[in-house]
């Protein structure tokens, strides 16, 4: 059994991979310099009218769109890897086992000695449950994906709408707390309040309800990669610029729409699970085929290195923003305005950007990357170029 070979690799859908950390992060940061994101009150405290639009640009253009960006192209990936060990008539389950566990492994060190927000123990969990589905029909893949989804997006939010008056945010106790357990300078303050934002983020009530979220995510992305849409961009020009409009449309109706009726705290799931969705889409599809053009493959390829090392680079953005924030680094906690916030994103990324190329010269991937393919094939893989 021998590893996907790195230049077989599709390079726009490593550039969105990119492009989706850079996403990630811009909400992530929010998450990570102030309390607001977790228990509200953001609009009450960042009153300034820049202030405002940064807070209304985050939320139509980045939440939600790429977390699912990114889990649909984590299912991407799982259908590419299963097609390889098919060819080679080798059983996934024990491969997806150790690819998978590795991943809960490394979710567990990030969400509880780094960050609550970690996202991988919910992939590597999720994962599990997505090998039920590797040997299913694609008519099944996209019906799972569309039955999951939709019934949690209509059962939650009418849930949300029915109890919409009692829907209040910015508990000043907690919000109070966590000011001054974040910039506290003694580890393990700062560790137990992360563990209390954990449960109240992810905790074990979400992983009875990311298979309704998360997993369908995964499926659609095995869907588009068993058509091969995103495979052969030139041949399926036509299929490609129909899922584009189709999915602006949607994106435009679900993700601004909702601003034109005050963007109300009871709609949000179907903004977060049906725009954000579409966002993806329209951000996958448009990056697809804007590489077919020499001149923006030009400027997408620089994202390329940052989608090669995704994994690496979004736990360095979460080792970079606990330092930058929490008092035990330099404890700007809840000093940063969202303007400011993006600005941050901007240069870090952009430093990650010189920092990925520079590193993809020397080694064959990120170092994260190479301990888990390690650990995957059971083998030491080479390393250095």
């Amino acid at each position: 059994m021998q590893p996907y070979q790195v230049n077989k690799r599709l390079e726009w859908i490593d550039a969105a991979r990119g492009f989706a950390i850079l996403g990630i992060f811009m909400v992530n940061i929010g998450s990570f310099s102030a309390p607001y994101f977790l228990y509200g009150g953001a609009e009450d405290i960042w009153t300034a009218g820049m202030d405002q639009f940064s807070l209304a640009f985050i939320d139509i253009f980045f939440q939600a769109s790429f977390y699912t960006l990114f889990s649909i192209l984590f299912g991407f990936g799982i259908q590419i890897q299963k097609d390889s060990l098919d060819k080679k008539e080798i059983s996934p389950y024990a491969f997806f086992g150790r690819r998978l566990g590795t991943l809960i492994v490394f979710g567990i060190i990030h969400a509880f000695a780094v960050w609550n927000g970690d996202i991988l123990l919910t992939y590597g969990t999720m994962g599990f449950l997505l090998l039920l589905f590797l040997n299913s029909g694609d008519k099944a893949l996209a019906g799972w994906g569309v039955g999951l989804l939709g019934f949690s997006t209509i059962a939650f939010t009418s849930l949300q709408y029915a109890a919409r008056d009692f829907i209040v945010l910015g508990n000043t106790s907690e919000i109070e707390q966590a000011f001054q357990s974040y910039r506290s300078n003694d580890f393990s303050i700062i560790m137990a309040q992360n563990f209390q934002d954990w449960q109240l983020s992810n905790g074990f009530l979400g992983f009875i309800i990311y298979p309704f979220i998360i997993l369908p995510l995964f499926l659609f992305g095995m869907y588009l990669a068993r058509k091969r849409w995103f495979h052969d961009p030139l041949s399926y020009r036509s299929i490609l610029k129909k899922i584009w409009v189709i999915s602006l449309i949607v994106f435009i109706l679900f993700k601004i729409g909702p601003y034109l009726f005050g963007n109300p705290l009871w709609f949000a799931l179907v903004q977060d699970n049906i725009g954000g969705t579409a966002s993806a889409v329209f951000y996958l599809t448009s990056i697809t085929l804007l590489w077919q053009k020499s001149i923006s493959r030009k400027v997408l390829r620089v994202l390329t290195p940052i989608g090669k090392m995704a994994l690496s680079n979004y736990l360095l953005q979460s080792v970079i923003s606990f330092w930058l924030f929490y008092g035990v680094g330099f404890g700007l906690y809840g000093e940063v305005r969202p303007f400011q916030q993006i600005l941050i994103v901007l240069v870090i990324f952009c430093l990650q950007i010189i920092g990925s190329t520079i590193w993809l010269r020397y080694f064959q991937f990120g170092p994260v990357e190479w301990l888990w393919r390690c650990i995957t094939y059971k083998k030491m893989q080479p390393f250095r170029r």
